[in-house]
């Protein structure tokens, strides 16, 4: 267990100019049907975008699933509606939408305007409610310390997550310990730069990897 593994252990978001939604919308996220399993295994490597420009490069790489990292109240609707006529599968890590306040109502709003199939966030509450309001919920783990790690088990407890990103992304030896620990889906997210990185966090056991990283979009 990661309790008993001390031998392991070494010690902006962008403006968008769009308008607010005028109602919400009645279209319901296109994996409703899909478990998690099933989005993650369309394409090992998902991107993740950060500003306006991102949105527009994304959408020329094959990438099929899409982690949003940043918005606000008034723009990501748009950005998400963006990505779903392109035919992607898109995440939204509510802990970057602005205008929120990390507040649980950040879910109740996606669910009511946007066509976003899932939810990104490192609070086990935010994970927990973006499930119980029908998104699939990815659990952000970061971890920079041995607590940190340590801790891995509890909050996913907490969150009861359909699977977890744990970053930074390139340490295959921790994804593997991670995985001894938990039998959910685990996406490797963060510094995860080249193909050599995505090889070896695949090869330790993760699902797909995440990143913000253009060439890996187009590997």
């Amino acid at each position: 267990m990661i309790g008993s593994s001390n031998e392991k252990l070494g010690t902006a978001t962008a403006s968008v100019s769009l308008a607010a939604p005028a109602s919400p919308t009645t279209a319901a996220p296109t994996t409703a049907a899909l478990s998690i399993t099933d989005v993650l295994s369309l394409h090992p490597v998902i991107a993740s975008i950060k500003d306006e420009h991102d949105l527009r490069e994304v959408l020329g790489v094959s990438c099929p699933v899409v982690f949003v990292l940043f918005g606000s109240v008034i723009t990501i609707p748009d950005i998400v509606a963006t990505l779903k006529d392109a035919g992607r599968t898109v995440f939204v890590d509510v802990d970057l939408v602005d205008g929120f306040s990390n507040k649980p109502v950040v879910v109740d709003f996606l669910r009511k305007y946007t066509r976003a199939d899932g939810v990104l966030s490192s609070k086990s509450i935010m994970v927990k409610t973006a499930k119980a309001a029908g998104f699939l919920a990815i659990h952000r783990l970061f971890l920079v310390d041995s607590f940190s790690y340590r801790n891995v088990p509890k909050q996913v407890k907490l969150s009861t997550a359909d699977a977890i990103e744990i970053l930074p992304g390139c340490m295959p030896r921790v994804i593997s310990w991670v995985l001894d620990d938990t039998d959910l889906p685990l996406i490797a997210g963060g510094l995860v730069c080249d193909k050599q990185d995505v090889m070896s966090a695949l090869g330790a056991g993760a699902m797909a990897v995440a990143s913000s990283n253009r060439d890996v979009w187009r590997m």
